[in-house]
């Protein structure tokens, strides 16, 4: 698959070994840490982030990581990790994963409602920890 413009779509499959997504958020007010995703742990799956623009902010493990346009994170499998946009300007970036994680997430948007027993439920069926 040739993908010249990514643009909110994905490359790859849920039943290949990787898929690359493009995605954004649109920032919001400073010094709110809005996470996109909740803190959690892939125990057999890595994922990495590559910023297009703007700014991401990756915690992996007790450390925070900042990557500007151009730059990237990666996140070894059984590391807790969650990310946010810590800027009132939006951020576009690449999401590297697993078909694996690309599946969990798939799974998250399809949810009606995202209590966070239903959101535990979701990420054990897909052999991750959902963290406090």
């Amino acid at each position: 698959m040739i993908a010249p413009s990514l643009a909110g779509k994905v490359m790859g499959s849920d039943s290949g070994d990787f898929v690359v997504a493009e995605w954004r958020d649109g920032g919001g007010p400073p010094g709110q840490r809005r996470r996109i995703a909740p803190p959690h742990i892939h125990p057999g799956d890595d994922e990495a982030w590559y910023v297009l623009e703007g700014r991401l902010v990756v915690q992996v493990g007790d450390d925070e990581v900042e990557a500007g346009a151009g730059s990237g994170v990666f996140v070894p499998r059984g590391t807790a990790h969650t990310y946010w946009n810590p800027a009132p300007e939006p951020v576009r970036y690449l999401l590297i994963m697993t078909a694996n994680i690309y599946r969990l997430i798939q799974d998250i948007h399809a949810m009606q409602e995202r209590t966070p027993a239903g959101l535990a439920a979701v990420f054990e069926k897909h052999n991750s920890t959902l963290l406090p």
